[in-house]
């Protein structure tokens, strides 16, 4: 059986007071400065990370064709259905069964959408070219990437 390319989640608003976080203001990536007032606030990752519940959704990636983008195996990715496709958006694009994540290259002629060609961020993989013969939509557009270091 072959493996899924990506993994949907429905975001979880329900609630949403329990799943506030603290949140350290200006973290210094040059010189430490003191912890006085630590935890300054608490943040609310539904509010800062999701424009509309209804159309966002979470999935998780499986494969590396877009590891130079720095979207890895396992990443979770925020996708948002309402968003416009744009000429270089990284997009969940659904062609012939199958989703997969790819950054855009979009052609127009005369305002018109002539081509779309799905370009991983990885040469090891080639790009897909959509062509009228396959079964294609463009999902929804990434807003975040939450990459695991450890």
């Amino acid at each position: 059986m072959k493996e899924k390319s990506l993994e949907f989640f429905k975001i979880n608003t329900i609630n949403a007071e329990k799943k506030i976080i603290p949140f350290v203001g200006g973290i210094q990536a040059g010189f430490p400065s003191a912890a006085d007032d630590f935890y300054t606030e608490r943040i609310d990752l539904n509010k800062e990370l999701i424009k509309d519940p209804e159309t966002t959704f979470l999935a998780r990636v499986r494969g590396d064709s877009m590891k130079d983008m720095r979207i890895f195996n396992g990443d979770l990715i925020l996708v948002d259905r309402s968003l416009e496709p744009k000429d270089g958006n990284i997009a969940v694009c659904y062609i012939d069964g199958e989703f997969t994540l790819k950054k855009l290259k979009i052609i127009k002629q005369e305002g018109k959408v002539t081509q779309i060609h799905l370009l991983p961020q990885n040469p090891a993989y080639d790009p897909i070219i959509v062509t009228p013969e396959n079964e294609f939509i463009i999902w929804g557009i990434l807003t975040y990437n939450i990459t695991h270091y450890l």
